[in-house]
């Protein structure tokens, strides 16, 4: 475990002074060497931990970045889900809604078919009614006149009825009664 009070550099390292070694020491220039080496270490483990710290900074603040934009994509999804329920709901509502105009336009115009056909019905009873009595008058006419010609026919000619070479014939023929009911009519 590191103190965290005690802070060596490689600075304090270089500097350090281990006294005159007495009637037996270690080797001076070994030890110098050794101190340089340790020194030299030091400043790299420190380099090393500084460039760690960097980077674990720099990968903080990229941690934070991602989060950020993870917040943001998981609103912009739920955003987008929203979307999609409000714009489904309103399309249902307009699809209903056309339903309706569409399924009540059928209705009118089935209504409106259905008192068009009704009124050609009573055009059509209408005109063979018309046609039954035209067809009716008719056969009476022709009956009344085929009545006429068999009376005509079977009645004997008088000769005192028929005009004198000198008057018109026109002024004294009568009009057959045949032809006055047509007349009248």
């Amino acid at each position: 475990m590191i103190d965290e009070s005690f802070h060596l550099t490689p600075v304090d390292i270089r500097r350090y002074d281990f006294g005159r070694a007495t009637i037996r020491g270690y080797d001076a220039a070994k030890v110098e060497a050794f101190r340089d080496e340790v020194a030299k270490e030091l400043e790299d483990l420190i380099r090393s931990n500084q460039d760690l710290d960097s980077k674990a900074r720099a990968n903080q603040e990229q941690l934070r970045a991602f989060r950020e934009r993870d917040k943001a994509l998981n609103e912009a999804l739920v955003s987008a889900q929203q979307l999609r329920s409000e714009i489904r709901e309103q399309a249902e509502r307009e699809a209903n809604l056309i339903l309706r105009e569409a399924r009540a336009e059928a209705d009118r115009m089935l209504d409106e078919a259905r008192n068009d056909i009704r009124k050609l019905d009573d055009e059509v009873a209408a005109l063979e009614r018309s046609r039954r009595a035209f067809i009716g008058q008719f056969r009476a006419l022709a009956e009344r006149q085929l009545s006429e010609l068999d009376a005509a026919e079977s009645a004997p000619l008088q000769r005192d009825a028929l005009p004198a070479r000198s008057e018109p014939v026109r002024q004294m023929q009568k009009t057959p009664a045949w032809l006055d009911s047509l007349v009248k009519e």
